[in-house]
């Protein structure tokens, strides 16, 4: 530090703003701009102020660290720390200490902890997706070999068990490895979560073995879950399946299987009507139920949708010349199995998809028009830089604003609050009594939220003991309840600003557009750019975790995808052998195989868009009758065709790499002459 510590009316500040000791600066403060003297420069970053002039800035403090030597007793520190403080402090130490992290902090530990919930939820309900598709197709193609088993006097029950066993060990190797993976890289991506703004400052991961085993347990009964289906298929499967030459799907669709698929589609559609009338406490999540109720439906009808759909997608290359219809086309309907197993996990990817970033965009979209509709102004007055609007801007553009503080209970839970008057309740548009009236708010009368009321049991005439920010204790007399608060309790504005010198307003309502004073950190804005920058840090941290939940569910839906098509090939070797013999290039036979994967790929997606539009469209209107006007349905149609042609791409690279050993050049003999006779992949003949 260089310079002398400040004194009232004085300053040090960062060296980085090149400021130097005895000049004056003007600092922006709660109470509007002030100028204070340079007394001095410090090396760490900010302004530091007298503790006079801080204390008339903000009265008091809540936290007082206390840091220890290296290698201290913490428990006899915290002893005398305790004693010190008695009756009117308490003592935190280890991990009680997060119950004093910053409301900020708090806030962004709860949307990371969203983001990580999220995550495994969806990963849970794709794997179980991914590994059902991928042995149920592996049980069709083993038919044979369950039928020899069945041949030789294996119960159903051993077949059975035999597939669950297979299930178990592949399932814990792979729930090994993950393990070991995210124990490589949790600490790696809690930094990731830092720095993307999902978990605050000083998070890190730290690898311990409970939650290492629960991993290992979970992934290993998504395993077994996944191949329930697939395993009493296999039991089912009758001794004369040893006799089957041709891998022709033949078999119809168990009836319970039709009855479970049509059951869910008809509760999606439920649930989708159900979005269109549903309060605002019901309405995404039916929008959820909908979608999630109508991919299992129509992945289970899967098999019996394929050759309509087939058959609709190859018309236009029918009636064209050559061949490549016609063998794409039959090739799905007599391996409906393969094409529903490759089409299932790019159904769910895309479902996932659509909805996921419909839901967000439109929610914003109705957020936004929402806001235009309810505010009865015509302009507003927005912080430029700064964290929150003084009283000074506020005052100096005819604004009225409202203030954010905190109320705490007797045991030091935190209850957020919000200042106003019944006028700027009225400008703001927001509130809904649903007992009460505002006009009573005023002195030390409030109105809760509806949260609060039942968790509290508060009606009209309760009380509510808190102590402000201050830390004057008080009583409350509930007024009522009140929704779009955005706070737990609403004050006086008058109450907030007495116990909270340091209180900040978010926006402030102003009758028209006018200049702001320089150097008030504000801004006039109207309302379309209000509403749509509102949120603007919220939507971005929420746009970025759909991002990563998109992510997630297309990388599982490549590994799906690959997996089948990787399983087909093996048993398709004969016959694309015998497609070239036949006269087809090498070209040609890749083509066909590549056109096959295509045509799943397109299956998947059409069907994704299928089960994700009527959610959104009953989520549209939902949220039209909430707010009494159209709100556009907004889909990022740019990335739901990236996911598709993602897994288009990923499909037909692994259908044409698992092909290509059909197509080796093979010594056989000459059908008249018997002479060997060698050929290029073209089908040419090489000379001798």
């Amino acid at each position: 530090m260089s310079g002398a510590a400040p004194g009232r009316g004085e300053v040090a500040v960062s060296r980085a703003l090149g400021l130097a000791a005895g000049t004056e600066a003007t600092v922006l403060t709660v109470r509007g701009p002030e100028t204070f003297r340079v007394s001095g420069t410090v090396d760490g970053p900010g302004v530091y102020l007298s503790d006079a002039d801080a204390a008339a800035l903000a009265e008091g403090v809540r936290v007082i660290g206390v840091v220890t030597e290296p290698g201290a007793d913490v428990a006899a520190v915290a002893s005398a720390v305790r004693a010190a403080a008695g009756a009117q402090g308490r003592v935190y130490t280890g991990e009680a200490r997060g119950a004093l992290e910053s409301r900020d902090d708090e806030r962004t530990r709860w949307i990371g902890m969203q983001v990580l919930t999220g995550m495994t939820v969806l990963s849970a309900f794709v794997s179980v997706f991914v590994v059902a598709s991928t042995f149920a197709f592996g049980v069709a193609q083993r038919r044979r070999e369950f039928g020899l088993l069945r041949a030789v006097g294996a119960t159903p029950r051993q077949v059975r068990r035999m597939v669950y066993g297979e299930a178990l060990v592949v399932g814990g190797v792979a729930a090994a490895c993950g393990v070991a993976l995210g124990a490589v890289l949790g600490p790696s991506l809690g930094e990731l979560l830092v720095a993307a703004g999902f978990e605050p400052v000083g998070f890190e991961v730290r690898v311990s073995a409970p939650p290492l085993a629960g991993a290992f347990a979970v992934g290993v009964l998504v395993a077994l879950l996944g191949v329930w289906s697939a395993a009493r298929r296999a039991a089912r499967v009758r001794p004369l399946e040893a006799l089957r030459e041709a891998a022709v799907d033949d078999r119809p669709m168990p009836r319970g299987r039709w009855i479970a698929g049509a059951g869910f589609c008809a509760l999606g559609v439920a649930a989708a009507f159900g979005a269109a009338v549903a309060g605002p406490e019901g309405l995404v999540t039916s929008g959820l139920y909908a979608a999630m109720a109508m991919i299992v439906g129509v992945a289970l009808l899967a098999p019996a949708v394929v050759p309509f759909v087939a058959r609709a997608l190859t018309w236009p290359l029918n009636r064209g010349r050559g061949a490549l219809g016609m063998l794409v086309r039959e090739s799905a309907l007599t391996a409906i199995r393969r094409t529903a197993s490759t089409a299932t996990p790019v159904l769910v990817t895309v479902g996932f998809a659509v909805l996921i970033t419909g839901m967000v965009q439109t929610t914003a979209a109705s957020f936004a028009a929402a806001r235009t509709t309810t505010i009865r102004t015509e302009a507003v007055i927005m912080p430029d830089g700064v964290p929150g609007l003084s009283d000074a801007a506020a005052a100096a553009s005819g604004g009225e604003s409202a203030l954010f503080s905190a109320l705490y209970e007797a045991n030091g839970e935190a209850l957020s609050a919000i200042g106003a008057t019944p006028a700027l309740l009225e400008r703001a548009g927001e509130v809904r009594a649903v007992s009460g009236s505002p006009a009573a708010l005023g002195g030390d009368r409030v109105f809760v939220s509806p949260w609060l009321a039942k968790e509290r049991g508060l009606r009209a005439g309760s009380a509510l003991r808190v102590a402000f920010e201050d830390g004057t204790p008080g009583t409350l007399r509930v007024e009522g309840v009140a929704e779009g608060v955005g706070a737990d309790v609403l004050l006086a504005r008058d109450t907030v600003r007495a116990h909270d010198k340091a209180a900040l307003a978010d926006v402030a309502y102003v009758a028209r557009a006018t200049p702001v004073p320089p150097g008030m950190g504000a801004r006039p804005a109207d309302l379309d750019t209000y509403a749509a920058q509102a949120d603007a840090d919220e939507d971005r941290l929420v746009w970025t975790f759909t991002l990563l939940l998109v992510a997630v569910s297309t990388a599982y839906a490549a590994v799906a995808v690959a997996n089948t098509l990787m399983m087909a090939a093996g048993g398709r070797l004969r016959d694309l052998r015998v497609l070239r013999l036949s006269g087809a290039t090498s070209r040609q036979v890749l083509g066909t195989v590549a056109a096959e994967s295509a045509l799943a790929v397109i299956l998947g997606t059409g069907l994704g868009l299928v089960v994700a539009i009527p959610a959104l469209l009953g989520l549209r209107s939902g949220y039209g009758d909430l707010i009494g006007r159209h709100v556009p349905l907004v889909v990022p149609w740019g990335l739901i065709a990236a996911v598709a042609a993602t897994c288009l791409v990923l499909a037909a690279t692994a259908a044409v790499l698992a092909s290509r050993p059909a197509l080796t050049v093979r010594e056989r003999p000459h059908v008249r002459t018997g002479v060997t006779v060698k050929r290029r992949r073209d089908g040419s003949e090489i000379p001798r």
